[in-house]
């Protein structure tokens, strides 16, 4: 059985998964990167410089955004690399170097090194950059301030910026809204944990607010997706990270990614990270798993060789969404060890963008009480989100898509 019948079988059970579950696969979904007819028209004659990585995938062709360009025969002057690099394979945190890509000898300049804004002089010479990577809905996830820099040296240097739209796999709207002095790489917005948008729509509430410095705005444009509402459910292609390697990682990334403030192990350094909790302390739980270096995943995982104790996620019945229940079971169970539980507590209050879940955290809050205090904020922040959507909302199904972008 050669690769293309193994590819054919592995789409048609897909498939038939998804009539049987209602979930979309990226199949039935046209991303903004595959209307190539749009794109054609607005780099036509342009020098252009892609935001991508391993994301970048036109699904129906399983061709790189920039293999299709070049075949059109697009002039792409530079590649811009956020965390993890071009190919995706740097770990999570790991700092990413200037080069050359093998395969085309494009300079490959690197937004996760020793800046994370591109200078002037890598810009020079460019008429537009083209954004195209595969967020996951979370704040914290570091290819949409990426994304926020590159909208705010286009707008200084007057460069057009050009985000092509893909589904939001944790399309809620929940947590707490990061607030004044907890911004940072990975809360660079006011927005909430979740945050409800396409990069697409987000890229246009980062402008329409004047949230790019000095209230400067770029010359943006959204191609937008077909065949896509909020709240449909989506399975991604190709995985967003090295640390996201399936459904179940990305699906509890937001509820786990704030333990990374804490001395509990969310499992990288093996091959399951994100669908995993555990620390030394046999009181943690029954399951066991001893973290690793793992090249490409993490060189150094918390707890690196030491046998942990915990919970085994793999096959938890979490249908996505956030919550504080994992957060609070291990708070309760260790955290009045003599050893703190919030052992990089700057780091907690950055990620979750606030002090004061931490501090209800240790007040001994309830999960109830603690999002009674998040709905102010929500409710505001939802009222900014209505003027950016470009797809029905999850109430509004049968309304007219937005026209504000192509």
């Amino acid at each position: 059985m050669n690769r293309y019948t193994i590819s054919f079988l592995f789409m048609l059970v897909l498939q038939l998964f998804s009539r049987a579950t209602g979930a979309q696969t990226p199949h039935d979904v046209t991303v903004g990167a595959e209307r190539m007819d749009t794109l054609l028209l607005l780099t036509g004659g342009k020098r252009v410089g892609l935001a991508v990585n391993q994301t970048s995938i036109l699904v129906r062709t399983n061709t790189h955004l920039l293999d299709a360009l070049l075949a059109q025969e697009v002039e792409v002057k530079r590649i811009f690399a956020p965390e993890h690099g071009f190919r995706g394979t740097e770990d999570a945190g790991a700092r990413v170097k200037n080069h050359l890509d093998a395969s085309t000898g494009i300079p490959v300049v690197s937004l996760y090194g020793k800046r994370f804004k591109p200078a002037a002089t890598e810009l020079s010479g460019l008429d537009m950059i083209v954004f195209d990577m595969q967020d996951v809905g979370a704040r914290f996830y570091t290819y949409i301030s990426t994304m926020h820099y590159l909208m705010e040296a286009c707008a200084e240097q007057e460069i057009a910026f050009v985000v092509l739209d893909r589904p939001n796999p944790n399309d809620y709207v929940d947590g707490p809204v990061r607030q004044p002095g907890y911004r940072s790489f990975v809360g660079i917005h006011p927005i909430p944990l979740l945050h409800g948008l396409t990069v697409g729509e987000l890229a246009m509430m980062i402008n329409g607010e004047g949230w790019l410095q000095g209230g400067r705005r770029c010359r943006l444009t959204v191609v937008r997706m077909e065949n896509w509402r909020h709240g449909d459910p989506y399975r991604l292609p190709v995985r967003p990270s090295p640390n996201l390697p399936n459904e179940q990682a990305i699906r509890l990334y937001p509820s786990l990614c704030l333990f990374e403030g804490t001395d509990i192990s969310v499992g990288r350094g093996t091959y399951f990270p994100f669908q995993a909790l555990g620390c030394p302390n046999p009181e943690a739980g029954d399951f066991t798993f001893t973290p690793v270096a793992i090249a490409g995943l993490d060189s150094n995982p918390v707890h690196k060789d030491r046998l942990c104790y915990g919970t085994d996620l793999r096959n938890e019945p979490f249908g996505g969404g956030l919550t504080l229940q994992f957060l609070l079971d291990f708070y309760r169970r260790l955290g009045k060890d003599s050893k703190p539980f919030f052992t990089h507590a700057r780091w907690f209050d950055l990620l979750a963008g606030t002090k004061a879940l931490r501090m209800q955290i240790l007040s001994g809050y309830t999960e109830r009480e603690i999002r009674a205090a998040w709905q102010p904020d929500l409710e505001r922040y939802r009222e900014t989100r209505r003027k950016y959507l470009l797809y029905p909302d999850y109430e509004m199904r049968e309304q007219p898509l937005n026209e504000k972008a192509p």
